[in-house]
């Protein structure tokens, strides 16, 4: 049997990982440098500690059932979205970091 390269693009780490039900998948987005406000001020890392995480959806699962029907879920990939700091489970594929959560933890989508 022939060993799979485990070093693969993020892209190509996200496909093999398909989440269950109304689980997603995103790629967290990190800011080394802190957060910039709207009116350009920088506020660091150590200030800003306590707001919600951000990331971007790379897969979603099928739904969950309700009453016997699948009901899809409200995000799509491509999708950046503001999530509950304790609510996800981490996983690493090769040198990618990615975060598997269900989309109840999802607090809103950035448009």
């Amino acid at each position: 049997m022939k060993k799979q390269n485990s070093n693969i693009s993020e892209k190509g780490s996200a496909s093999k990982i398909i989440p269950l039900g109304d689980r997603v998948l995103l790629k967290v987005s990190e800011d080394k440098n802190g957060s910039k406000t709207a009116s350009g001020i920088y506020i660091p890392d150590t200030i800003d500690k306590e707001k919600p995480e951000q990331g971007k959806v790379v897969a979603v699962g099928e739904g969950k059932y309700v009453d016997g029907k699948l009901v899809p879920l409200n995000v799509k990939v491509g999708d950046k979205v503001v999530f509950s700091k304790y609510g996800y489970d981490e996983i690493k594929v090769g040198e990618e970091e990615f975060l598997i959560i269900k989309e109840d933890n999802i607090l809103a989508i950035i448009k």
